[in-house]
């Protein structure tokens, strides 16, 4: 069953315009979430929004931003004030520019959504602009009204389709240096066991690989509940206590990882 697009408008480029659908590429959807109860009586807890200071509740007539610029003192936003401010791309992604496809960081890509025409009539120019996109190697750079803010946002070719990617702002993104660099370069040998270490771990990837362990466990607690059965404990392995050591020990540590991987194997 098709997933119902969250968002519909137009793709712009120049003078070329096309409807296009959209849809979130992820969902916690299937995630158990749990509601918080009064355990004397078995029913929901409401939450309520109460003045700090008289400890009366709010009505949400009453409600209103503020922006905090002293120990006490804010400065009240109304809705009609953001609005005004607020840029006029709710329905239309215009691209404003291209770049090369690699030199947009995997820090800066937020959410992934799948973007794909809208209707047969602006399928064709759909697909012209996927393809030189494709075959230029590049990602298109435009601005989008998201989950109530202005976002800057990447398409990429992906299929048929376009990856539309809502983007980190600069300033959310950390500088990483990366660890030390080692005082010495690494033995040769011990290179090249590890590499073949990694040779016989290599495998295709498949969905199964970043299964959730512990979202398996609350659906089976939920059931064993209902059921008033005990649930299953999750087998957890024994772990070995990493040790510091010299090259002689990982040496050792990589000549016994070899010999348990060829065990599996066999």
């Amino acid at each position: 069953m098709a997933q119902r697009a969250f968002w519909k408008g137009y793709l712009k480029l120049s003078l070329v315009t096309c409807r296009v659908a959209m849809t979130p590429a992820t969902s916690e959807r299937e995630k158990v979430r749990f509601h918080t109860l009064n355990r004397a009586t078995g029913n929901r807890i409401v939450s309520r929004y109460v003045d700090e200071v008289s400890g009366t509740p709010v009505s949400e007539d009453d409600e209103t931003r503020g922006y905090q610029t002293g120990d006490d003192s804010y400065v009240l936003v109304e809705d009609e004030e953001l609005d005004d401010v607020a840029l006029e791309t709710t329905r239309t992604i215009d691209i404003e520019s291209f770049v090369a496809r690699d030199s947009i960081g995997w820090v800066y890509l937020d959410k992934p959504h799948y973007l794909v025409p809208d209707d047969e009539v602006g399928a064709e120019a759909f697909a012209v602009i996927r393809s030189a996109m494709e075959e230029t190697k590049t990602a298109a750079l435009s601005r989008l009204v998201m989950y109530r803010r202005e976002r800057g946002v990447m398409l990429e070719p992906r299929g048929r389709g376009l990856i539309l990617w809502t983007l980190r702002y600069g300033d959310e993104v950390r500088h990483f240096d990366g660890a030390p660099e080692a005082e010495e370069a690494p033995y040769k040998a011990t290179l090249t066991l590890v590499k073949k270490l990694i040779s016989e771990r290599t495998q295709a990837f498949e969905p199964a690989m970043v299964h959730d362990p512990v979202q398996e466990g609350l659906i089976d607690l939920i059931a064993s509940k209902r059921k008033k059965r005990p649930a299953k404990k999750a087998a957890k392995p024994a772990a070995e206590e990493p040790t510091g050591g010299n090259v002689v020990s990982i040496m050792d540590a990589l000549r016994r990882s070899l010999s348990t991987e060829k065990g599996k194997r066999k």
